[in-house]
């Protein structure tokens, strides 16, 4: 019983000290060490970051001001607006509209194909605009625009298989 006692509170000691430790404001401090050169300290000395008790994330922390500054591989945010999709055109396809604040090519995404938020089905894939499934499709056989030649099947993506 004593040794039950014993080890009960040790386990809520340590996990007192794991939540005491754990809310303490975290500092990063980058200054030089002195060493009596004649150079201004001033000059040296960049700001020290101060984390908030309240967990922020290495990504938005290493920006001096918390994530204000654009992260350059976020996706193009388009806010309704089909000119800038159709703007940036190379980079999406020919038919990129404005989707969900993204742009995106309705003639080949999956979850937008031929409209927004219109989603093939787990077999199927997005082609012209249209949910085709590639293993069975004729004109789109194994791939998007591989026709097969007339009178020809396609059967697992392959024309004329035999």
């Amino acid at each position: 019983m004593r040794k039950m006692v014993k080890s009960i509170f040790l386990v809520v000691s340590t996990l007192a000290m794991v939540i005491v430790l754990g809310s303490l404001t975290i500092t990063y401090d980058n200054h030089p060490q002195n060493n009596n050169n004649n150079i201004d300290s001033d000059t040296n000395r960049q700001p020290s970051l101060v984390l908030p008790s309240k967990r922020v994330s290495r990504f938005l922390a290493q920006n001096g001001n918390y994530g204000s500054t654009r992260n350059p591989k976020a996706a193009d945010h388009c806010n309704k607006d089909n000119e800038i999709c159709t703007q940036q055109g190379i980079a999406y396809g020919t038919n990129s509209t404005c989707c969900n604040n993204k742009c995106m090519d309705l003639n080949e995404d999956d979850k937008n194909c031929g409209a927004c938020k219109n989603k093939c089905k787990y077999t199927q894939h997005c082609c012209r605009g249209q949910c085709v499934n590639l293993a069975y499709d004729p004109r789109f056989c194994g791939s998007c625009y591989n026709k097969c030649k007339p009178k020809q099947y396609c059967v697992y993506g392959i024309c004329d298989y035999a």
